[in-house]
């Protein structure tokens, strides 16, 4: 064989690796990227328990609060739209602005329902009701279990990130638009605490 067929078969293997390589690639960011989104697929279950107890609570409360009609619908109201949010977010996490809104929404809901169980405190006959106390402790239980699942989701998209931002990654994640995906964080310290149930 001659000297070019020889750096022409060289060539030609390097192209294939560098092919096989650049596929490679590609896929492990696929992989990662339907990694986070299956993780955000498991906060959206959680958040929908939570949104169906909520009326519920309301209800039992409702009862007992007939001078505190804002309070409760303001719950009903926060809510109402953290399940839209939800919804967009949950279309496609990837979507930045979903994210962020869906990070308001569930923070604007966090606040009102401190501000429900904060009277719920004033009342005894509701704190000692049988079924808002089993309400407060699937409400407290569904909280944990979204702590969980955001933790899960925020690990995923970190290694989503990292795959995508490292060399030479960065090169196949940007010319095939793998845009970078959002931690979801509370956006401040009051909202960081979940709502604290306790009739007892």
């Amino acid at each position: 064989m001659s000297a070019t067929g020889i750096v022409l078969l060289v060539m030609l293997a390097m192209s294939a690796l560098l092919i096989f390589y650049v596929i490679w690639l590609y896929n492990r960011l696929v992989q990662l990227r339907n990694q986070f989104k299956n993780a955000f697929a498991q906060i959206a279950v959680q958040l929908k328990r939570r949104y169906d107890l909520i009326p519920n609570l309301v209800e039992t409360a409702k009862g007992y609060l007939k001078h505190e009609k804002e309070v409760l619908e303001a719950v009903i109201t926060a809510r109402n739209q953290a399940a839209s949010a939800e919804k967009k977010a949950s279309a496609n996490p990837a979507d930045q602005a979903a994210i962020a809104g869906l990070m308001g929404a569930e923070g604007a809901l966090s606040g009102t329902l401190g501000r429900l169980f904060a009277l719920v405190e004033a009342y005894p006959e509701l704190k000692a009701d049988n079924t808002m106390a089993q309400l407060s402790e699937e409400l407290t239980s569904t909280e944990n279990r979204i702590a969980f699942a955001r933790q899960a989701f925020n690990d995923a998209v970190m290694f989503y990130n990292t795959a995508r931002e490292v060399f030479p990654s960065n090169i196949v994640s940007g010319f095939f638009n793998f845009s970078p995906a959002t931690l979801l964080e509370l956006e401040s310290t009051e909202e960081a605490a979940a709502p604290q149930v306790s009739f007892t």
